[in-house]
């Protein structure tokens, strides 16, 4: 991973921002074959629609210049409750790695920036998880915590849990 630079994203990171949604969300599960089906998605369609708004914040890891995965954030409102919200001042991680980086470290980097630079901003950070992904593993490494009875099914059928990392 020697060749990965982590920059912060920009409006212009939005259509790379849906390819890791899509990879995020296991969309080809539910027999998506393209990010753009996402935009037809409501409910996946606002973590990303519109990137670059007033709150947005974000990382790109490029590999030789090759955007090769994305963290981000974006704050949600109650009535626009995306599947990790815990409240309208708690912004909701996304994150998404090409399949071809995945177990090379490139996550937490990403993580990692990601939360360095959402700490003097926001009190805490959420995020939603399948129970079976191993990057939950990670999540619960660098300090995320299941809120008691958040699991819930979620489109693809399988359990995901809400998480929150409090920085104070």
């Amino acid at each position: 991973m020697s060749s990965v630079v982590v920059r912060p994203a920009e409006a212009a990171d939005e259509k790379f921002l849906w390819s890791m949604l899509f990879e995020a969300s296991y969309s080809h599960e539910q027999g998506r074959v393209s990010p753009d089906e996402l935009r037809a998605v409501p409910s996946l369609a606002h973590y990303v629609e519109g990137w670059g708004a007033a709150g947005d914040l974000g990382v790109i890891g490029e590999e030789d210049g090759v955007p090769r995965g994305a963290a981000w954030l974006r704050l949600f409102t109650g009535d626009n409750a995306a599947y990790g919200y815990v409240d309208d001042g708690t912004p909701e991680l996304a994150i998404g790695v090409v399949p071809g980086m995945r177990g090379t470290g490139l996550g937490t980097a990403l993580l990692t920036a990601l939360l360095d630079a959402a700490r003097p901003l926001y009190d805490a950070v959420s995020l939603s998880v399948r129970e079976e992904n191993p990057a939950l593993r990670l999540y619960e490494r660098l300090g995320f915590a299941a809120v008691p009875s958040s699991a819930h099914t979620n489109p693809a059928g399988s359990t995901s849990v809400t998480m929150v990392l409090r920085f104070r």
